[in-house]
């Protein structure tokens, strides 16, 4: 069963932007359990005004099936992030 990894984010943010890159650089579908990306901008039209107002200070947020994660350190890339979700996504998997 594919979980949903949510990224929260918002155009013209660097950091947004870059966790996203990451993000689609990696196999999620290796991760256990499998993950699919979904990234919301936050700032769309249609978004969700609660969305906006519970993440706008805080973007880029990463939310496994809508339960926000711990921050991830923009200096992840690679193995390290592959590795950080691994982690945090067995332990919330878990915990569900």
């Amino acid at each position: 069963m594919l979980h949903v990894l949510t990224l929260y984010s918002r155009q013209g943010c660097c950091l947004c932007e870059g966790l996203e890159q990451r993000l689609h650089a990696l196999d999620l579908t290796a991760l256990e359990p499998p993950l699919a990306l979904q990234v919301v901008d936050i700032d769309a039209p249609g978004v969700e005004p609660g969305l906006k107002a519970r993440y706008d200070l805080e973007v880029p947020v990463l939310a496994l099936n809508s339960s926000p994660l711990p921050r991830v350190s923009p200096r992840l890339s690679g193995e390290g992030l592959f590795s950080w979700l691994q982690r945090v996504c067995a332990n919330a998997a878990g915990s569900v």
